[in-house]
């Protein structure tokens, strides 16, 4: 099992490739890890941009949402969305939460969701749920709990639209987490492209889409693995 430090590498690398991939919202919105076998977590501290997040200056927070380790604040969202949201569905290590704009901008049209019409939506094929109804700012417990009620109903959900929000992307690793939370970008800006023309979906016939679904699984960690050791390798991280 990696110790904290690798953790911390990865998880710091996550932040400057999502700035990187422009899935940042200037230095809002939140990523975590939970310590295997323990209810901590490392979090960014609010105030550092993504793009220059490095391995210490990220936070070990307790499960009352209390510094444990690090300098600076850990904003209120951050802490409701992602302690309620690991509590949630143990399997996810490693959580997500961007505004990105492919993504989000099929949570502000009504009845918006990941179609499957492209070879790379069908990698989140009943892996994807959605919360339908806004909250507001998670500034409270009540609205982290709320929104981590929807991956707790839905234990194969690796993947949570939030109505007018955005996205969370929850993984058993840093990687795998990185490589669905591309590649869900990459499906959402080919469906938003692809509806602009004005011309309906064409969608995939469902046997073929559950059979994608399942190549796409059976080789989803280890490409992970790699994509994720290659982007580190080329930026240097």
């Amino acid at each position: 099992m990696p110790d904290i430090d690798v953790y911390r590498r990865e998880l710091a690398a996550a932040f400057r490739l999502a700035a990187k991939f422009d899935y940042n919202e200037g230095i809002c919105n939140h990523f975590s890890v939970q310590v295997p076998g323990e209810e901590c977590y490392l979090f960014n501290p609010y105030g550092i941009h993504w793009s220059e997040m490095r391995p210490d200056d990220l936070l070990l927070v307790d499960g009352k949402g209390e510094i444990i380790e690090g300098e600076g604040e850990l904003e209120a969202t951050a802490r409701n969305i992602h302690i309620a949201g690991h509590r949630a569905n143990p399997r996810h290590l490693c959580l997500l939460h961007t505004h990105m704009p492919w993504a989000t901008s099929l949570t502000m049209v009504e009845g918006g969701r990941l179609e499957m019409a492209h070879q790379t939506a069908a990698r989140f094929y009943g892996r994807t749920a959605y919360n339908d109804e806004f909250g507001g700012f998670a500034s409270g417990s009540e609205e982290g709990e709320r929104i981590a009620s929807t991956a707790k109903s839905d234990q194969k959900a690796d993947i949570v639209f939030l109505a007018h929000h955005g996205v969370i992307v929850g993984g058993p690793s840093v990687a795998t987490a990185f490589d669905d939370l591309y590649y869900l970008d990459r499906a959402c800006r080919q469906q938003v492209l692809a509806m602009s023309t004005g011309k309906p979906l064409k969608l995939i016939p469902q046997q073929v889409v559950e059979s994608t679904a399942r190549e796409w699984t059976a080789v989803l960690d280890h490409q992970a693995r790699l994509h994720f050791d290659a982007l580190m390798r080329i930026n240097g991280l």
